[in-house]
């Protein structure tokens, strides 16, 4: 379950007009269940009642979880496995509730949210101090490392006898100014009929030389791809 920039704007309106704990709390929980309910998708490999070649485990309803806040006790579900177990890492021992915040302020900027807006969504959760612009690029350059790790992993993994390629354009910013830039990713599917993002790149247009440098770097982190 993610939040979309729709249900972002949602958020924000209804934390402007309640202006009480209650809301803020609520907020939050909203925020923290949903990077929940993320994360265990990701590990089962699939979504609620979703078939998925690369589902790992069931789930098995859920158990409550009591998560003390500035704004008050927040009740959480935590999904249950039938095979193996999960507990967020949001909720582990030591793990500071500031890495949902962060969290939400990568979501934020991802869905295009202004930095503006994502100052007031800071503010609204109980950080009085809000956010800076500049403190939005700096947290979200944790993105770039994530993504130049995705981007740079091993396919060796498994072979893909079948790749799908696929281009879309979106607009970005480049030196100050928004410009349509070219996306592009290809996806592999396995002998079995799962699917898996080999991998994306962004260019200034979606010419023979850019597709060509995109396609051999897939080359350099798998021998399989055919």
């Amino acid at each position: 379950m993610a939040l979309d920039e729709s249900a972002m704007t949602d958020l924000l309106a209804a934390l402007r007009a309640g202006g009480g704990l209650d809301i803020v709390r609520e907020a939050l929980a909203l925020v923290l269940q949903a990077l929940i309910d993320a994360e265990a998708t990701q590990q089962i490999g699939a979504g609620r009642y979703e078939r998925s070649a690369s589902r790992t485990a069931h789930r098995n309803g859920t158990r409550a979880r009591l998560l003390s806040t500035k704004a008050g006790d927040v009740e959480l579900r935590i999904p249950k496995l039938r095979e193996g177990s999960f507990f967020p890492a949001l909720l582990e021992p030591r793990r500071r509730i500031d890495r949902a915040l962060l969290a939400v302020v990568m979501q934020a900027y991802v869905h295009g949210t202004s930095t503006r807006k994502v100052d007031d969504l800071v503010k609204a959760l109980g950080v009085d101090a809000g956010i800076s612009k500049s403190e939005v690029s700096r947290i979200c350059g944790e993105l770039d490392q994530e993504v130049e790790a995705f981007r740079s992993r091993s396919l060796a993994h498994t072979g893909f006898p079948y790749l799908f390629v696929d281009a879309t354009y979106l607009k970005t910013r480049v030196d100050g100014r928004v410009v349509n830039r070219a996306v592009v990713i290809a996806t592999g599917v396995t002998t079995d009929g799962g699917r898996e993002v080999l991998g994306l790149d962004v260019g200034d247009s979606e010419d023979g030389a850019f597709w060509t440098a995109f396609l051999r770097s897939l080359k350099v982190t798998s021998r399989r791809v055919v």
